[in-house]
């Protein structure tokens, strides 16, 4: 079908008697907002930087609309990402116009899909009370359609499959619009027939997932112009919030809408896109004049929330992306307080100081609920939590669960209770089929009834149940051999550290296997925070000591009334602002975060950099941005470089304050040492990865390596290579397939 803005131009409907004259809603506009609010015709793009008015401006433009008598409130398409977000819109233009918004065409992007969809549900082969399937029901059928292929689910897991699938429908490919190459590796190029069984199947069950809520919907506008035109002539206006966020189905869906009157209004932040991994396309925006010519551009840059040196700071950070539109934050507010950037030795000092920061900001009357600690992964809240429990300090985690409330940790920990006591039935239930081992309901009930009948453990029960013929062999087998580790894991526990049996038991338990071969986006994450647990271990002497702990921490549940710090990861943290925002862990492989540079090069780069831009920007007062010069990485200490992004702070709006030279002669550097002698070139351009880095910058004890130039070595991650030079533990490497490589000593070893 030809471009929707091809399309003839509609047959305007009967004009609308103007509403009474109000400007009392235009009182308190800056210019640039009341520019906004009243390009009503064509194209628009709002570019609201962070703390610009962005919500009021979308909700005032609306009102506004309403109030000139441009069209009736079921004329307007207003679509947004939340529900939250889409109430909020709600409320404040009804109580600008003194309207109810009962058939209003506000809401999220699938809610209105779905209600456009009930509309015209047989044109897709569905029926108007079609179920929309959570994601337990979808990845249901998608295992049926493995089994029924005889494909393993270990090696190609339900969940992987479903996310291939969900990335093309983002894109808003139908199966048979997807390229057979795509697929290619994917269950060995079965993944497309399964995506098109899938889709069948569905049909069948009168279902649909959230991706079908636009993909069948665009399938509606590309084959029946009639449906097509009867939205674009009713819809007058189309307005469209955190358009950065938006993929490229959601950017056909409101095109094709968008394509009778061109009356298309988007707002976002090109600096502000961080959700690639979920489908999020930055191109929609930075395409946005290309996509609709003429369009009017209006850049809302006069920021509310934060200081001068916090927004210069954010400013000149992101300035190093070349893949934005620009634009350049100021306020009317006063110059605040410099941006300070502090280097520590360590994680454990890195949560001590911001934990004596939070006490003395609160001694001097700063709620708690002003302050938060913005991490760039979940795993670093850990050594906050502790510290602030320590402290006596309350906190909140948001966006997920306190880290020892986390499902991989709690399993972790399980395995370690029933080390430590077998009688814990609570411990041995939650994880004698995690991961799965073929024990089903009805061999748990067994080892339950005999629990009960003899009163004894769970744990004994087996070690009755593997001598009988109760259970099947199989059953037995495996259970069998469960018991056997857990009584050799216990054994070990009088002499292997806590945090070396943890490990082991990990490994052998296949419970780290499960989650390397899930290939989930939380996977990933999961992982990490069993890496941390391990580091925790470590301050322990027994298991005992570590268990006990654990209860003290979980029993650290403070009254929701009071205040709290509020820890989360910096992606929950968009839409926020508080007071004092503390930022810790700006370190090279951290942040920007390594998977995130080998997965994407360039693109993660400068999304792991517009991330660092809204860390800065959630500060209204105080941003402290912290670094260490050692990190516990997988149970090993590793010394550590200062994030790229630290150099691209400028000079004249931040302030060092590293601890760390009050120990080290020094050796470290600093901050400023790191700027002075290697700004990454000062270019805008990509940045070079960890390797890259001049090491003189930050060399921590300067001492010889025991390797020498020409010697040959292996390397876990880059193979095979031969030193090219030496710089203390320090190694340049030309590997056979990596390249030149700088890497520490203590991750190669001699061949």
């Amino acid at each position: 079908m030809s471009d929707p803005f091809d399309l003839t131009e509609p047959t305007p409907p009967t004009p609308i008697a103007p509403a009474t004259p109000a400007v009392a809603h235009l009182d308190n506009l800056n210019d640039t907002q009341l520019e906004a609010v009243e390009a009503i015709d064509g194209p628009v793009l709002v570019l609201a930087g962070a703390g610009t008015g962005k919500t009021r401006v979308l909700t005032t433009r609306l009102a506004h609309i309403l109030l000139q008598g441009k069209a009736s409130p079921w004329e307007i398409l207003a679509v947004t990402f939340t529900n939250r977000a889409a109430r909020q819109m709600q409320n404040r233009v009804s109580s600008l116009t003194h309207r109810p918004v009962d058939g209003w065409w506000i809401g999220t992007f699938h809610s209105v899909a779905a209600r456009i969809l009930r509309s015209h549900a047989e044109e897709v082969g569905l029926r108007p009370n079609f179920t929309i399937l959570d994601t337990d029901d979808q990845l249901r059928l998608i295992k049926q359609h493995l089994e029924a292929r005889h494909i393993d689910p270990k090696k190609w897991p339900a969940r992987r499959i479903l996310g291939v699938i969900e990335r093309w429908k983002d894109r808003g490919l139908t199966p048979d619009r997807v390229s057979a190459a795509e697929g290619a590796d994917v269950v060995e190029g079965q993944v497309l027939e399964i995506y098109g069984e899938y889709q069948e199947r569905l049909r069948t069950l009168n279902a649909a997932d959230f991706g079908d809520l636009l993909l069948h919907c665009l399938t509606l506008f590309q084959t029946d112009p009639g449906i097509l035109k009867s939205y674009q002539t009713k819809f007058r206006y189309v307005m469209v919030d955190e358009y950065q966020d938006t993929n490229v189905a959601q950017y056909l869906w409101m095109r094709f809408l968008g394509g009778g009157y061109k009356n298309v209004c988007c707002v976002g932040d090109d600096d502000q896109s961080i959700y690639s991994w979920r489908g999020a396309e930055v191109g929609n925006i930075l395409r946005f004049e290309d996509n609709f010519p003429g369009a009017k551009i209006v850049r809302l840059e006069q920021n509310y929330r934060s200081t001068l040196h916090i927004l210069a700071a954010a400013s000149g950070l992101i300035s190093y992306n070349e893949g934005r539109l620009g634009k350049t934050l100021w306020t009317d507010l006063n110059d605040g307080e410099l941006v300070k950037v502090r280097g520590v030795w360590d994680g454990e000092e890195e949560a001590r100081v911001t934990g004596e920061d939070i006490e003395a900001y609160q001694t001097k009357g700063q709620s708690l609920n002003e302050m938060a600690v913005l991490v760039r992964a979940g795993f670093q809240t850990r050594e906050f939590e502790e510290r602030l429990i320590t402290l006596g300090v309350p906190y909140r985690v948001v966006g997920g669960p306190r880290y020892y409330e986390r499902r991989e940790v709690r399993d972790a920990v399980a395995y370690l209770r029933v080390i430590s006591q077998p009688a814990d039935d609570l411990a041995f239930e939650r994880i004698v089929n995690v991961p799965k081992r073929g024990l089903g309901q009805a061999t748990l009930q067994t080892i339950h009834q005999l629990g009960r009948a003899e009163q004894v453990s769970l744990v004994e029960a087996v070690r009755s149940l593997v001598e009988t013929d109760e259970l099947k062999p199989k059953q037995k087998s495996t259970l069998a051999g469960l018991v056997e580790d857990f009584d050799r894991w216990r054994d070990l526990s009088s002499s292997m550290p806590p945090s070396e049996l943890a490990g082991l038991m990990l490994d052998e338990s296949d419970y780290t296997g499960m989650w390397k071969r899930d290939k989930s986006i939380e996977a990933p994450g999961r992982l990490d925070n069993l890496k941390e647990l391990i580091v925790a271990l470590e301050d322990f002497e027994t298991l005992t000591e570590f268990l006990e702990h654990v209860s003290l921490v979980m029993e650290n549940d403070a009254s929701s009334s009071e205040e709290k710090v509020t820890l989360m990861t910096l992606h929950s943290a968009k839409g926020l602002e508080f007071k004092t925002v503390f930022l810790p862990g700006w370190e090279e492989g951290l942040f920007p975060h390594q998977r995130s540079l080998e997965d994407t090069g360039g693109g993660g780069l400068e999304e792991e950099r517009r991330l660092a831009y809204v860390g800065l920007t959630r500060a209204r007062q105080r941003a402290i941005v912290s670094y260490a010069a050692n990190r516990r990485v997988y149970g090993k200490w590793q010394s550590a470089i200062p994030s790229r992004f630290v150099g691209e702070l400028p000079n004249d709006h931040i302030e060092e304050v590293n601890s760390m030279d009050t120990f080290g002669s020094g050796q470290w550097g600093g901050a400023g040492r790191l700027r002075e002698t290697k700004r990454f070139g000062n270019s805008r351009s990509t940045a070079p990865l960890i390797e890259d880095i001049n090491w003189e910058t930050q060399s921590l004890a300067g001492t010889a390596s025991s390797f020498t130039i020409g010697q040959r070595i292996f390397h876990q991650k880059f193979g095979y290579g031969v030193v090219r030079a030496t710089d203390g533990n320090k190694l340049e490497i030309a590997f056979e397939k990596a390249g030149t490589k700088k890497v520490i000593d203590s991750f190669v070893e001699a061949v």
